[in-house]
């Protein structure tokens, strides 16, 4: 019986360090299409791999980190709230928002522009039409990009207000979601002018579209944060992984970093008001 006892012993403890050896931390990590899902998935899985082979020392754990894309900012959003995406990639003016409406939603790190945390958005139009700024912009047709887009959306706006221009000077204005949708809308004709990113205004020039630039304003980059929940030493370690790429990768990040997105957010109503001052 004791040797029976001892073999049976021998077996689950095997069975044990089998378990606790094959052991796997599995994240999702969240994006969603400002792009097409093509250029998104090309540009973040070379990041995403070296930071889990960076967690994975941190934690000492096997680690796999799995990409959910969303086709829409809203569902990106929606999936970070509700927890089914660990950590994700948002727009700085979606970050604003749904830290406002669930505070312990933080931050981990700002994505890097050459080792700053500022890039361009840009207001554009076709490379042979009579329109030289964004004076030349009355009575006509504008592309924006999504309802919660930073630069589609709250600074183009803020921009084109402080200008001068408010939405009723605009012949007309739709709002087709993502950045490359607005700049090949405008390269085709179907809108006089529209605003995206500079980074997919200069691919987009690199494909051929006869596109220019009427104007430039400033962003702050890509805020990555945590789920509600992720534990603090999970939080901890991903943080640390992100930061320990190196500044031409990732920056910490402060919450007054969006201060002028958030005031672009709050302020946007100027842009559609009848009786606001130009």
């Amino acid at each position: 019986m004791g040797r029976i006892y001892k073999g049976i012993l021998a077996t689950l403890l095997g069975l044990i360090w089998l378990g606790s050896a094959g052991a796997q931390i599995d994240l999702k990590f969240g994006v969603y299409t400002s792009d097409k899902p093509t250029s998104v998935v090309k540009k973040l899985r070379p990041i995403l791999n070296q930071i889990q082979n960076r967690l994975q020392t941190q934690m000492g754990e096997p680690v796999r980190i799995r990409m959910q894309i969303a086709n829409s900012y809203a569902k990106g959003i929606e999936d970070l709230v509700s927890g089914k995406v660990d950590f994700a990639r948002l727009g700085p003016a979606s970050y604003v928002g749904v830290k406002k409406r669930f505070p312990a939603i933080r931050l981990l790190a700002l994505e890097s522009n050459k080792g700053k945390k500022r890039f361009n958005g840009v207001i554009v139009a076709h490379r042979n039409a009579p329109i030289h700024s964004v004076d030349d912009l009355k009575g006509k047709s504008f592309a924006f990009g999504d309802l919660r887009s930073t630069i589609g959306r709250y600074l183009s706006q803020q921009y084109l207000y402080q200008a001068g221009l408010r939405a009723s000077d605009l012949k007309s204005y739709e709002y087709l979601g993502r950045h490359d949708r607005v700049g090949w809308a405008v390269a085709n004709g179907a809108f006089d002018a529209g605003a995206l990113k500079q980074g997919t205004y200069t691919k987009l020039v690199r494909q051929g579209a006869p596109l220019k630039v009427l104007a430039t304003f400033e962003n702050v980059t890509k805020p990555w944060v945590a789920k509600a929940g992720l534990s603090p030493a999970l939080f901890s370690a991903l943080r640390q992984s992100l930061l320990s790429l190196g500044k031409e990768r990732f920056l910490p990040g402060e919450e007054t970093d969006f201060t002028f997105v958030s005031q672009a957010m709050d302020n946007n109503h100027q842009f559609f008001s009848e009786n606001s001052a130009r």
